[in-house]
């Protein structure tokens, strides 16, 4: 059984968080790791005390433990590589924006404040010795069939969620990205301007 090292610390350029510099996103998960309740809650309770426009908070999440049929459902809308790891997750979550309210105003910062609400369920996952992988390949216009979502609320990005497994369990190329090690473009590269 091949363990990955699960704080994969990195070398910063800064002094960062403990949270912030072990946080990486496996796919090897382990299959038989549930998300308690109680954790489940945490994490939660986290992206609810994200920052948002206007304090508007328009995010909204579809929540699914494995075993369950909601997390079937997700699993099913997933494409390409993202199934043949995600069904060893605990818990997968449908991350929603709510892009119109329901009186038709438009919410041009939802997304962006969806991403800063899984920002912060990722770094309670972190603290609370779980990971977090997020994923962009998925069907949403299936996933927003399956869960009856109303127009304006988009389906954004789905999360899994769980403790880390055997890397030797996932099939070749992944295998290899999940001990590849981890790496950031300099900040020279990301930083237009700073006075």
């Amino acid at each position: 059984m091949t363990l990955v090292d699960t704080s994969r610390h990195v070398p910063t350029d800064a002094p960062l968080i403990a949270p912030l510099v072990e946080r990486w996103s496996p796919r090897a998960y382990d299959p038989t790791a549930e998300l308690s309740e109680e954790s489940l809650r945490t994490l939660l309770e986290a992206a609810r005390w994200a920052p948002s426009a206007n304090n508007v908070q328009p995010w909204r999440f579809i929540v699914a433990r494995r075993g369950s049929e909601a997390f079937t459902a997700i699993h099913d809308a997933l494409m390409g590589f993202n199934q043949a790891w995600a069904d060893s997750a605990a818990a997968l979550v449908v991350n929603v924006a709510e892009t119109v309210d329901e009186a038709g105003t438009a919410r041009p910062w939802a997304k962006y404040d969806l991403g800063q609400a899984v920002a912060y369920m990722s770094l309670q996952a972190q603290h609370d010795g779980l990971h977090t992988h997020q994923m962009g390949g998925f069907d949403a216009a299936r996933l927003a069939e399956v869960f009856g979502l109303r127009p304006g609320l988009d389906v954004v990005s789905v999360t899994a969620i769980g403790k880390v497994g055997d890397a030797s369990a996932l099939p070749e190329p992944l295998r290899e990205r999940e001990v590849a090690p981890r790496s950031r473009k300099p900040l020279d590269e990301i930083v237009i301007a700073a006075a």
